[in-house]
C-alpha cells in the first residue's frame, strides 16, 4: 500500500509510477466502453445514496461483497470501517466508510472541520478555575474529536486500464484545493486492485429537490457548479461526464461538489484537427468535402445503406446519453471544455422544465433528432456543416426553425394553456434571465458557447457584493 501524509508532514502528494508503456493502445478499451455505454445507456451512471451515520447494512449480498473486499485488500480493515455502498457504475463501486485513523493524518480536505473550528462558539458554562478548567477543556476536545469521520472509498475495477486509473488520480491530485471540486485524500494499491479515498459529502438525491427549486435556488446551485467547472477548465481538464449524479448538492447548506473524474482528460490529449476550428476561413474546405461526399453522391435515402462505403470517423464519445454536446454526437475530433458547458445547460433545462431526464435517447442518432426537434433543421444542418459533415432527416415533426427555449419550458410545465381563459402563464423576469443564460450554454457552435469564466460573470450567476458604504446608505435610508 502507498504511503500517505502525516498530520505534521509537509510532503507534497506523490504517485508511485510502475514501469508502464504510455504508448499502450486503448482503442480496444474505448470500443468496449462505447459498447457498454450503448447497451446500458451511459458510462459510469453512478447513483449515490445517502446512508445515515447509524444505518446498518442489511443486504446479505452487500455484506458479503464488503467482507470480501476487506479480506482481499491488505490493510484496508485497519484503516477504514465500511458502512455501505453509496454508488455503483461501470468501472467502479463507491463505499461510505469511517476513517479509523483520522487523527494521525493531515486533513486539509475536511471542510466541515474547518467550518466548525472557524464558526462554532463554545457553550456558556459555569466558571471553572485551575485544574478543573483544564480537565474540562481536554474532555470537551476529546469528545469532539471522537465523533466519527466519514470518507468515500472508490474501488476501481481491475478491468480498468492502468493508464486510465493513473490519469484519474493524477487529475484529482492536480485539482487539490479547487473550490467545489472533490479533492483526493489518498490512493492505495494492493496487487492489481486500486482504491481512491475521497471525502464523503452529505447530499440529497437530485430527483428529490429539483422540481421545488426557485430561480434563486438555481442561481446558487449553478454558481457552485460553474465555480467547479471554471477551476477544472483553468487546469485544461475536460470532465466529460457532467450530470446531476456527478454534482453532489446539499440544499440545506447550499453547497455542491463535483465528483467522478473517471472519464476526465487533459484538453488536447485526444486531439485531431477538425473543420470547426477554422470558423469561416474553412468554408471552402467544408464545401469541397461535402460536394465529394458519398452521401451527396447517393442522394437522399430511407434508412441506412446496406453496404456503407463511407470512411469511418472516430472521436471520443465518452459521457452519458442525454448530456452529450452536439460536437460529440457529430464526432468532432477537436473537442474542448465547452462540452461540459452544454451538459450543464442540460441540467438547467431539466430544472426549468421540471422533467428528468429531459433527453432520453437510446443512441447518438436519436440524440441528434431530439436536439433537432428543439433547434430545427436549419440550425442542425449548420452545426453539422461546421464539422464537415451532413445532417438530414425526413421526420415530419422536426420543423425548419424549431422552437424557442422559452416555449419549450412553457409546454413542459403545462403553462401554455394554464392561464386565464386558457392563455399562457408567461415566464417571470427571473425565469427569462435563466433562459437567456441557458441560450448561451446551448450555442450549437462550441466556439460561440459561453465559457465557465464568462458564465460566472453573467447576470444570472454574478454575485452582488455590497460595500460598507452601501450598508451605511441602506441604514440611513431605513
Amino acid at each position: 500500500m502507498t504511503a500517505i501524509r502525516s498530520r505534521n508532514a509537509k510532503i507534497s502528494f506523490e504517485i508511485h509510477h510502475d514501469e508502464l508503456d504510455r504508448t499502450e493502445s486503448l482503442d480496444g478499451e474505448d470500443q468496449a466502453m462505447e459498447e457498454s455505454r450503448d447497451e446500458r445507456g451511459d458510462v459510469q451512471e453512478e447513483e449515490y445514496e445517502d446512508i445515515s451515520d447509524e444505518e446498518e447494512v442489511a443486504d446479505p449480498v452487500l455484506q458479503e461483497d464488503m467482507l470480501k473486499f476487506q479480506e482481499t485488500f491488505k490493510g484496508i480493515r485497519e484503516r477504514f470501517r465500511l458502512i455501505g455502498r453509496i454508488g455503483e457504475g461501470t468501472f467502479s463501486t463507491v463505499y461510505k466508510a469511517e476513517d479509523l485513523l483520522y487523527e494521525q493524518y493531515h486533513n486539509e480536505w475536511d471542510l466541515e472541520e474547518k467550518e466548525n473550528s472557524q464558526w462554532t462558539s463554545p457553550p456558556l458554562r459555569k466558571r471553572r478555575t485551575g485544574l478543573q478548567h483544564a480537565l474540562a477543556n481536554i474532555d470537551e476536545y476529546a469528545q469532539q474529536r471522537r465523533r466519527p469521520k466519514y470518507v468515500a472509498i472508490k474501488k476501481i475495477y481491475v478491468t480498468s486500464s492502468p493508464l486510465r486509473i493513473l490519469n484519474e488520480i493524477e487529475l484529482l491530485s492536480k485539482l487539490q484545493g479547487c473550490d467545489s471540486v472533490c479533492p483526493l485524500i489518498t490512493a492505495f494499491r494492493h496487487t492489481d486492485q486500486v482504491v481512491a479515498v475521497l471525502p464523503y459529502f452529505k447530499h440529497t438525491d437530485f430527483r428529490d429537490y429539483f422540481r421545488m427549486m426557485t430561480v434563486p435556488d438555481m442561481q446558487i446551485y449553478f454558481r457552485s457548479l460553474f465555480t467547479a467547472l471554471n477551476a477544472t477548465h483553468e487546469e485544461g481538464i475536460l470532465h466529460r461526464d457532467i450530470k446531476p449524479t456527478n454534482f453532489l448538492y446539499d440544499p440545506a447548506k447550499k453547497r455542491g461538489v463535483l465528483v467522478d473524474f473517471g472519464l476526465a482528460e487533459k484538453e488536447g490529449s485526444d486531439y485531431k484537427p477538425c473543420l470547426c476550428e477554422g470558423g469561416s476561413s474553412r468554408h471552402d474546405e467544408r464545401r469541397r468535402r461535402l460536394h465529394n461526399s458519398v452521401a451527396v453522391g447517393m442522394g437522399p435515402s430511407n434508412g441506412y445503406p446496406k453496404n456503407d462505403s463511407r470512411p469511418s470517423r472516430r472521436a471520443n464519445r465518452a459521457g452519458t446519453r442525454g448530456f452529450r454536446a452536439p460536437e460529440v454526437l457529430f464526432k468532432c475530433t477537436a473537442q474542448t471544455t465547452k462540452i461540459d458547458i452544454w451538459s450543464a445547460g442540460v441540467m438547467l433545462l431539466t430544472i426549468l422544465s421540471r422533467r428528468f431526464p429531459f433527453f432520453n435517447s437510446a443512441d447518438d442518432v436519436e440524440a441528434m433528432i431530439e436536439i433537432a426537434t428543439i433547434f430545427g433543421m436549419k440550425k442542425m444542418k449548420q452545426c453539422a456543416y461546421l464539422h464537415g459533415t451532413m445532417f438530414e432527416s425526413t421526420i415530419p415533426t422536426i420543423s425548419e426553425k424549431g422552437f424557442s427555449i422559452e416555449k419549450i419550458i412553457l409546454w413542459s410545465t403545462c403553462r401554455n394553456d394554464g392561464g386565464k381563459d386558457g392563455g399562457e402563464i408567461p415566464l417571470t423576469d427571473e425565469e427569462k434571465l435563466a433562459v437567456r443564460f441557458l441560450e448561451r450554454c446551448f450555442e450549437l457552435d462550441p466556439n460561440k458557447r459561453i465559457s465557465a469564466a464568462e458564465a460566472l460573470e453573467h447576470d444570472f450567476l454574478r454575485e452582488t457584493v455590497y460595500s460598507d458604504d452601501d450598508d451605511e446608505m441602506h441604514m440611513v435610508g431605513a
